[in-house]
């Protein structure tokens, strides 16, 4: 449901204690593997080792944490972020959280290295956790895998008895063992396209379309049209051909009117023409100056003919 925002809406989803376990140890595993770290878009190429593991994170302020984290390599890393910092977009901006920070290194500290969850709160960007209360929402952020993780050595101990291993089961966890590998080799495809497979699968079987239900417009489908009308596709090719003709000579025509010689027969219809108006209106103007004297004589009268007097 999206909205209404009622106290009934479900906004959990129930998920199997085991499952989320398995779920924390795989963000756990994806943690050592330096391609998904890198993937995920932390800059890391200058730390040393994957898990990295820190004798002692108890520093007595920030600015001596900030220099142990640099002399590790995770200076990039914390840059990024800080120059990360930036307005929410939205009207969000308006209410409690402001600003936009990216996720940088995840600090994971035991009973004896507490004091760096405070000594860590005001580096932008770093988030604490205890190692017994590992969450998966600070171990893959959006649900991508593979966060910068920072170990402290009591906290890197501690694992074997928060999770267990594949010889025993785990001391915190109660009834819960590791997941196992199933598969030995982990190359799939290799393993698919290996001479034993493939000697034992069948061929590929080739269905045969025997017709075709779908009914065809001849008007828009060439190969139906050439197929009720043989002479269709001979007959494309002539009207084709005919407008390239026609195409041709229009450019030709208007090639040659373009030409010096096109230019001045143009030029002598244009004289005719002009002589041809002159003249009439010179007759025009004739007539007007007779109709005009005779007027003036009092001779002339309106719808009066010779061919009237000839009818009388």
């Amino acid at each position: 449901m999206f909205a209404p925002l009622k106290v009934y809406r479900k906004w959990h989803r129930k998920c199997n204690i085991t499952q989320r376990r398995h779920a924390v140890a795989a963000a756990l595993a994806a943690s050592a593997c330096t391609p998904l770290v890198m993937a995920r878009g932390h800059l890391v190429s200058k730390v040393p080792e994957f898990p990295l593991v820190i004798d002692t994170l108890n520093t007595p302020n920030t600015k001596s944490l900030l220099s142990t984290l640099n002399t590790f390599g995770a200076g990039e890393d914390l840059a990024k972020v800080r120059k990360n910092k930036h307005s929410r977009s939205g009207a969000g901006k308006y209410r409690a959280s402001r600003y936009v920070v990216g996720k940088g290194p995840l600090i994971i500290y035991g009973d004896e290295t507490a004091a760096v969850k405070k000594m860590a709160r005001n580096l932008p960007g770093v988030d604490t956790c205890n190692v017994n209360r590992l969450n998966i929402l600070q171990l893959a952020p959006g649900g991508h895998l593979g966060r910068f993780l920072i170990f402290t050595k009591d906290a890197f101990k501690a694992l074997n008895n928060v999770f267990g291993t594949y010889k025993k089961e785990s001391v915190q966890k109660t009834g819960y063992t590791l997941n196992r590998p199933i598969m030995a080799c982990a190359d799939l495809a290799r393993i698919i396209n290996s001479d034993q497979v493939q000697a034992k699968l069948r061929e590929i079987k080739t269905s045969v379309k025997m017709h075709d239900k779908t009914k065809k417009n001849p008007l828009t489908n060439k190969a139906i049209m050439n197929k009720l009308n043989p002479f269709a596709k001979k007959k494309a090719e002539i009207l084709a051909k005919l407008d390239k003709e026609r195409q041709a000579k229009k450019a030709k025509a208007l090639k040659e009117k373009k030409s010096k010689a096109g230019r001045k027969e143009k030029s002598k219809r244009n004289a005719t023409y002009a002589s041809l108006q002159s003249d009439l209106k010179k007759s025009f103007k004739d007539a007007e100056d007779i109709i005009a004297e005779e007027d003036r004589l009092g001779n002339y009268v309106p719808g009066d003919s010779e061919e009237e007097e000839d009818d009388e």
